[in-house]
């Protein structure tokens, strides 16, 4: 589907740092922004920019914080004047400070996107105007949508809409609970409450939907999108980078590098990090429930007999006792 005024994020380092909390090194990540703005894609998103004093540097990688000294040494000799993708970065509204974002003219950051729970929304308005006031362009994303209540959701929208002047907001299927019929439900809730701002859509894959809900979201009217490189994301993962920019037809888009940076520089992750469909992150999302459970069930070691015993899991997580 060609339409040229969609936006696509590439979340391979921001997403996928969630199972490896950050730990990512610098070649790797230099690699994969290279290859995504070689492909034409329009914004990278680099990783957090959450606090120290609420994350350990002991504990947490860099792309968790996303210094300016780091950046500068990713982009090096890859960001030029020529260079089209735009860079992001994303603040937690419970986790960030305003304080952590220098003006636009001191940064290689182009785009602060807010990720907030509607109970939160007052400070992500916060965090986003400061971001906006400093010379960013500023999105804010919508977290666990499928849990939240709709008069909460109207508001929060109404007020995002009338107190801030981001570019575009996200419904964000933290869960993978979604079905296509529920985007559609979430992106016109969204264009009826937001006339001065576009709709994005933000997918995980617990039930295989991730790909299929974006196109579901396109369809709709949604214009900024998210994916990442071979799915590399939380739990089961997210929308199919390569997939998307296929789908798009765009003729900006350049599939080649992504495909060399999937297989020379992502598939060996996989004897590090375990990501993608499994029937516990299916068991999380048919139930709408936070995939962290899954993901300590994924993380026993091969052989523990609690790993595949994914009836025992299913009556945990259900307290149902099934014949």
């Amino acid at each position: 589907m060609y339409r040229p005024e969609i936006k696509v994020t590439d979340c391979t380092i921001r997403d996928g740092g969630l199972m490896n909390k950050s730990h990512f090194s610098l070649d790797l990540v230099r690699k994969v922004y290279k290859s995504v703005c070689d492909s034409g894609v329009d914004i990278v998103e680099l990783g957090y920019r959450n606090s120290k004093q609420m994350f350990s540097v002991k504990e947490y990688g860099a792309w968790r914080f996303c210094d300016e000294e780091n950046l500068k040494k990713v982009t090096e000799g890859i960001k030029t004047k020529n260079t089209k993708t735009k860079i992001a970065i994303m603040q937690d509204a419970h986790k960030a400070v305003a304080e952590d974002v220098l003006p636009q003219k001191d940064s290689v950051v182009d785009v602060i996107r807010v990720a907030t729970y509607v109970k939160d929304v007052d400070k992500a308005i916060k965090l986003a105007n400061n971001a906006t006031e400093k010379g960013y362009e500023a999105t804010i994303n919508i977290m666990s949508i499928s849990q939240t209540i709709e008069w909460e959701l109207d508001e929060a929208l109404q007020q995002i809409e009338n107190e801030t002047k981001v570019m575009a907001v996200y419904v964000v299927d933290s869960f993978g609970a979604l079905y296509s019929e529920d985007i559609d439900f979430y992106v016109d809730k969204y264009k009826k409450f937001l006339k001065t701002k576009e709709v994005g859509v933000h997918c995980h894959n617990n039930q295989q939907l991730a790909f299929a809900n974006t196109v579901a979201g396109i369809i709709r009217g949604a214009n900024y999108l998210d994916g990442t490189l071979y799915g590399l994301g939380r739990g089961a993962g997210n929308c199919p980078l390569e997939l998307l920019v296929s789908f798009l037809k765009n003729p900006k888009f350049n599939i080649v590098p992504l495909l060399e940076v999937i297989g020379k520089d992502i598939l060996p992750l996989t004897k590090e990090i375990t990501w993608g469909y499994a029937i516990p992150y299916m068991l999380t999302g048919i139930l709408n429930l936070h995939p962290q459970v899954a993901m300590e069930l994924m993380d026993l070691k091969d052989g523990s007999p609690e790993k595949n015993d994914y009836l025992d899991f299913y009556r945990k997580i259900t307290s149902e006792e099934i014949e």
